[in-house]
């Protein structure tokens, strides 16, 4: 039900705004995603974290290179606080996960380039334009602040198949214990 909150602005980013960026940063490497939104680990604050492979084609549908030198991938970073996406152009559609919805993948449509502002980690004005996998995950991390989760961008009866599976799949667990 916490994943259904609208997150409250950050009204001054202080030590313990950077504390919650930290900690998120070290949730979402620990659980192998590329974002994580405050209201995942249970804080009802505008606060995102991405980090976010490039790829060379502007869809973000290339695959990253798996070798020896993956630590040298291009990659960005983004810690940001209030964000608001501020334009939306063309349409993409994209296969998305979530942390919060382990085991479930699905196509969501999505707008193809985004201009996102907000504050960084010490309080200045950020300013993002993004395409590809950046642009998805930057709308992906913000719907979380206002209680979106992926989804729900999906028909009715493929976000009912979901849930389904999630609550079998609970029950098995709760068996097993």
């Amino acid at each position: 039900p916490f994943l259904r909150t609208t997150c409250e602005p950050v009204t001054e980013v202080d030590e313990s705004i950077r504390t919650l960026i930290d900690d998120m940063l070290e949730t979402m490497y620990a659980n192998k995603g590329i974002g994580l939104a405050a209201t995942q680990g249970g804080v009802a604050k505008r606060v995102i974290v991405l980090d976010v492979p490039i790829y060379d084609d502007e869809e973000g549908e290339g695959e990253a290179e798996d070798t020896a030198d993956s630590e040298k991938e291009e990659r960005v970073l983004v810690c940001m606080v209030n964000p608001e996406v501020t334009f939306k152009e063309g349409r993409v559609k994209f296969e998305e996960g979530c942390l919060s919805v382990p085991g479930v993948n699905a196509d969501v449509e999505r707008a193809a380039a985004v201009k996102v502002k907000g504050l960084d980690r010490d309080g200045n004005p950020l300013h993002i334009e993004a395409t590809g996998l950046l642009a998805i995950a930057l709308q992906h991390e913000i719907d979380h602040l206002e209680g979106i989760l992926f989804i729900d961008r999906l028909s009715w009866l493929k976000r009912d198949r979901i849930k389904r599976r999630l609550k079998k799949a609970a029950l098995e667990e709760e068996a097993a214990v």
